[in-house]
């Protein structure tokens, strides 16, 4: 039989290292182990129920087709809840997509010809790679260290990675995978390194909320710059415990970023119509559920981290942040040590799911001897999660693997 022809582009965009776990993790459960599944940011925090009422009270006869851009009452509940941080952006400077994702990658290909290339500080969001490599552009990393809690490099280092192709700066605060939260020094040096080079700054929110060390949620909305560098990407996902509804969106006030996002909007018609009116809900009702879900993670990352702090030999900083650590562990390879405790290890009946940090690099050195973790379990189950981890290390190099 004939192989018929895949597409380079397909097979170059890479498997999700987030889930690539899961047949491990599957095997281990049908052999009757519990896997305390802290690879993933899923939260188990209950979606508040009136985001559920509202769209399941969604009462029309037929369920159509919506405007491409998204509801109207909808962008009008984003631009009233960025009111809230004394941010002035019109309904009309709000394009609704079906999640972050879809944000993402609507934005690579409208301010990015195919051979660009935007910087991300690393580690960084691995779906990012596949969205460049859809869009056909290059993502070059900025270094940032464990050592460091992860901030940004000097502007130097930065300014030496950019080239006559580089067009945009990625930046993702409270950051998914380190949980560090950039300071406004650093968001000023972006700043200045945008308007030096003319580039877009894109900022990924989804976290904005996410702040555990008394700070305020910022966004670059706010800095003093031309507007129309400035690119927002957001989702309800994480802030109102609703991964599945898949709605997010893109904010900026540049009428070029938006007319030409709405022809990729207007090629796959609309985003997910129900679920934008349970979003409208969560904005106006944001005060409710929010600041008791921060308290809960805040909780659960201080429960991992009082276990975790006690082992000298594993290293890792606190996160400020979103709800996910790095963790520099004693040993080689993370990637095997994540597939040994699916397959071959487990205490009391139970092990645990990590994602190795490798594939959240560009850099092809770096991450090999570390994990993310995200704190999503419930305090005493983050516990013992983590108790479990330790017990594996342990085990795995008493095994004689390093």
């Amino acid at each position: 039989m004939q192989n018929l022809y895949v597409s380079n582009r397909g097979k170059e965009v890479e498997p999700s290292p987030i889930r690539k776990l899961v047949p491990f993790a599957d095997e281990a459960k049908r052999k009757g182990i519990k896997v305390y599944h802290i690879n993933i940011g899923q939260p188990d925090i209950p979606t508040p129920p009136f985001i559920l009422d509202a769209m399941r009270n969604f009462s029309n006869p037929v369920l159509p087709y919506g405007p491409s851009q998204g509801i109207l009452e909808l962008r009008e509940a984003i631009a009233n809840y960025f009111g809230r941080y004394e941010i002035d952006i019109h309904p009309d400077e709000i394009f609704i997509t079906s999640g972050g994702s879809e944000a993402i990658f609507f934005t690579f290909l409208t301010i990015m010809d195919e051979g660009d290339e935007v910087l991300i500080p690393e580690p960084y969001y691995t779906n990012y790679n596949g969205f460049a490599n859809m869009a056909g552009v290059n993502i070059s990393a900025i270094p940032t260290s464990a050592e460091d809690g992860f901030h940004l490099p000097e502007k130097e280092v930065i300014e030496k990675l950019i080239t006559k192709r580089t067009k945009a700066i990625l930046i993702c605060s409270p950051n998914n995978p380190t949980g560090v939260i950039y300071t406004k020094e650093e968001y000023e040096m972006v700043k200045e390194i945008a308007e030096k080079y003319n580039l877009y700054i894109v900022s990924d929110e989804v976290y904005r909320e996410f702040i555990f060390n008394g700070e305020s949620p910022y966004s670059v909305l706010k800095l003093d710059t031309n507007p129309e560098r400035l690119i927002v990407i957001d989702s309800i996902s994480k802030r109102f415990s609703a991964c599945g509804a898949r709605i997010g969106f893109i904010a900026t006030k540049n009428k070029n970023i938006l007319q030409n996002v709405l022809k990729y909007g207007q090629a796959r018609l609309c985003p997910p119509t129900v679920e934008q009116f349970g979003a409208i809900e969560g904005y106006r009702r944001l005060d409710e559920f929010l600041p008791s879900m921060i308290k809960e993670y805040k909780n659960r990352r201080d429960a991992a981290f009082s276990v975790i702090e006690k082992h000298e030999d594993i290293f890792a900083l606190k996160p400020q942040g979103a709800f996910y650590a790095v963790l520099k562990l004693p040993l080689k390879d993370a990637d095997h040590f994540a597939k040994w405790m699916l397959s071959d290890f487990s205490l009391d009946g139970k092990t645990v799911m990590v994602a190795p940090a490798k594939p959240f690099y560009k850099s092809p050195h770096k991450g090999k001897d570390e994990i993310r973790i995200a704190y999503v379990l419930e305090s005493h189950l983050m516990k013992e999660a983590i108790e479990i981890l330790i017990e594996g290390i342990k085990e795995y190099k008493n095994k004689g693997f390093s």
